[in-house]
């Protein structure tokens, strides 16, 4: 329907030069679910050009169709769009469409269609919900049990192998399902229930906020906020973004207005790159981004099972932070096709990022406040620094202490 509809459009386009897209989660997730389909549909139209390298489809009356993932989102940016289609919305990264896609088809007054399933309630329930308050929108929920699509019988089967969850998100289209592999769904859950995602304003006389970062150079980088208000921390806010140098991140950190206490950074940061002949904690204390604590690499699953346990003192701003928590819901299990069972390792995706942030603010609130401490981790030592807990920060020559 969505690949008919695309196509129907570029047809009868009378703007000249019309462009639409169909984005699914990945590139290679595009070519194997529509490609096939955009050919078969496409063979009845007079002199249409199939381009199998660009994966685009030249119409006669000068549109042009592509297929798109949305892996990068980023890489979206740039041309007009008179239409666009989102496939698996749920699992498409958050600022694809309100960053990237929705500028581009405002100035051409284009039209977007997203489908998708379920997967908890992330990005795309909170567009679910948006829509259908909204009087602009066509709302379609298709359930196995109202549809008729699928025969009871076959539906009945379905649910013997299924879990109850399973069911419920694949056919019956709940937003409410807990998401099958993911690490923090019921920590979220009852953080809701909690109400401890709301409106959590940074405190100015109260103490200095922290930063914990994931760093990316192909990779985005991600940033959090933290407050730690006695035994409640506050995740005040979140950025993210690739492709920036680390003088941009920097001057994120300066255009806020909060009073900074340390910066804590992954391993990775302690590493010298050639060209710069500095590790990237080195780089970001000559920008000013200072003191600075570097930690060595820990166990993925050890700092999982530690930021679960400190959920229960966890507050969100739900307004700041929207992406981190759509991070934290997204962020699950690695699933292995072969042997069909989940991976002892998470899913390295756009969810990671937020989430790596996350893990590592969990796995240094234990010194001197949780007797709970993943194996093998502590911070990491410097070249420059004889106390673990500072690294750049020490005194030098002429300097006072």
């Amino acid at each position: 329907m969505a690949i008919n509809h695309a196509l129907r459009e570029a047809v009868v386009f009378a703007g000249g030069d019309g462009r639409f897209g169909y984005a699914a989660p990945t590139y290679k997730e595009g070519k194997r679910i529509a490609w096939d389909y955009l050919k078969r549909f496409s063979g009845v139209i007079p002199d249409v050009k199939p381009n199998e390298v660009e994966l685009s489809l030249d119409v006669p009356n000068g549109s042009r169709l592509f297929l798109l993932g949305a892996e990068d989102p980023d890489s979206l940016r740039g041309p007009y769009w008179d239409g666009m289609v989102f496939d698996e919305y749920a699992h498409v990264h958050p600022r694809a469409f309100p960053e990237i896609i929705r500028p581009a088809l405002a100035s051409r007054q284009g039209w977007v269609l997203f489908l998708g399933t379920p997967f908890g309630r992330n990005h795309f329930y909170d567009l679910y919900e948006r829509a259908r308050r909204r009087g602009d929108f066509l709302v379609r929920c298709y359930r196995a049990s109202e549809s008729g699509v699928i025969p009871q019988e076959e539906l009945d089967r379905a649910r013997e192998d299924m879990t109850p969850e399973q069911y419920a998100q694949e056919f019956e289209c709940s937003f409410e399902a807990a998401l099958v592999g993911a690490y923090y769904a019921r920590e979220l859950e009852a953080a809701r229930a909690q109400k401890r995602i709301r409106s959590v304003p940074w405190e100015p006389t109260g103490p200095a906020v922290e930063t914990y970062w994931d760093l990316g150079i192909g990779d985005p980088t991600a940033i959090m906020f933290v407050q730690r208000m006695g035994r409640e921390l506050h995740v005040i806010d979140y950025y993210e973004n690739r492709g920036q140098a680390l003088h941009a991140y920097a001057k994120v950190l300066r255009e806020r207005p909060y009073l900074y206490g340390r910066h804590h950074l992954p391993h990775d940061a302690g590493n010298r790159e050639l060209g710069a002949g500095k590790s990237l904690a080195e780089q970001l204390e000559a920008l000013q981004v200072r003191p600075v604590t570097v930690y060595e690499k820990n166990d993925p699953i050890a700092g999982i099972n530690q930021a679960r346990l400190l959920f229960p003192r966890l507050w969100f701003d739900e307004d700041t932070c929207r992406s981190l928590l759509d991070a934290l819901a997204n962020y699950r299990a690695d699933y292995d096709e072969k042997k069909k069972t989940f991976k002892d390792q998470p899913r390295h995706d756009w969810a990671s990022h937020g989430a790596d942030a996350l893990r590592l603010f969990a796995c240094t609130v234990k010194f001197g406040e949780d007797p709970q401490r993943p194996p093998n981790w502590k911070p990491k030592p410097s070249r420059i620094d004889w106390n673990p807990f500072t690294v750049l920060d020490a005194p030098r020559p002429g300097r006072r202490p």
